[in-house]
């Protein structure tokens, strides 16, 4: 991690717009130098062709009904389309404060999303702030004039996390005119899958859904050692659970659930990435902006 960023990451800075302007540019500005300069988040893709499947393709191109239909594997091309809207999307329930290495992951999403969103500032592109819970619904609404990073990041500054998800009506959120890329911050924790249908229910066929799902490393390993009283940061329920005796069991379910969530997502079409609290966010941005840059190639 860049030693500047690393000083940076702390709450009484993030929670402060021109600190969070300066994380964002550092980070951006970072991975734009030099062969990276080119890299454009907001591209879009319009459909040109498709190829067959070759080793070290992302799984994620594979177009699963060309398959149902011949039995073979191909890539969808795409060529880069300019001028998108990009959305942007982050969940504000009370669970998205739990914390590890110092950042909650409220804290850790906010600065994924006002790092991209400084870059889609950069490429002219359009965009805007959604913010959700059982309590509030935050909107700023997309916009390509030279306030609007500003009022973005006053309306990212002033989220809170609390209460449970709603699975609001997305028809209420969105109006689809042209190229979209909805990026979507979240823990993916609730009940009854309503988020996995939720971001579902994003995906048309003329958009892009990016999903960032944020989980601490002791939150899906269960490294903890003895007995402990764990509390529900949603509902208040609290469970108590010996962690030497239950963690093997712990962590397989969480690894059926992180296997079967990707492969949810493929089925879907919907890009997903999987993000840990301990990794540095300059570099898990580096990946994900230099993966989107050798697939626009």
């Amino acid at each position: 991690m860049d030693t500047r960023i690393k000083e940076l990451l702390k709450p009484e800075i993030l929670n402060t717009v021109n600190g969070l302007e300066l994380v964002a540019r550092i980070i951006t500005e970072g991975f734009m130098s030099g062969s990276n300069k080119s890299q454009a988040v907001g591209a879009g893709q319009e459909f040109s062709q498709y190829r067959s499947y070759q080793p070290g393709d992302d799984l994620r191109q594979l177009d699963w009904k060309m398959f149902a239909r011949s039995e073979r594997y191909y890539i969808k091309q795409a060529d880069i389309e300019t001028n998108v809207t990009v959305k942007f999307m982050l969940d504000a329930s009370h669970s998205m404060a739990y914390k590890e290495n110092e950042l909650t992951k409220f804290q850790y999403g906010k600065v994924i999303i006002a790092a991209l969103a400084y870059l889609a500032r950069k490429q002219s592109d359009t965009f805007g702030l959604y913010a959700m819970n059982n309590k509030n619904l935050h909107i700023v609404h997309p916009r390509f004039e030279q306030q609007q990073f500003l009022r973005f990041l006053n309306g990212l500054v002033k989220l809170k996390s609390e209460g449970t998800w709603k699975n609001t009506d997305i028809e209420q959120l969105f109006d689809h005119h042209g190229k979209e890329i909805v990026v979507f911050v979240t823990d993916l924790y609730d009940e009854n899958d309503d988020l996995f249908h939720f971001i579902s229910r994003l995906k048309t066929p003329r958009n892009e859904v990016i999903v960032f799902h944020l989980m601490g490393r002791r939150e899906a390993e269960f490294n903890f050692e003895g007995s402990f009283t764990f509390e529900d940061l949603e509902t208040g329920i609290r469970t108590k659970a010996n962690t030497q005796v239950q963690q093997k069991e712990y962590s397989t379910r969480v690894k059926n659930w992180l296997h079967q969530t990707r492969h949810r997502m493929l089925e879907k079409q919907i890009n997903y990435h999987l993000v840990y609290l301990h990794e540095p966010v300059d570099q898990v941005l580096y990946d994900f902006l230099s993966a989107r840059k050798r697939l626009m190639r």
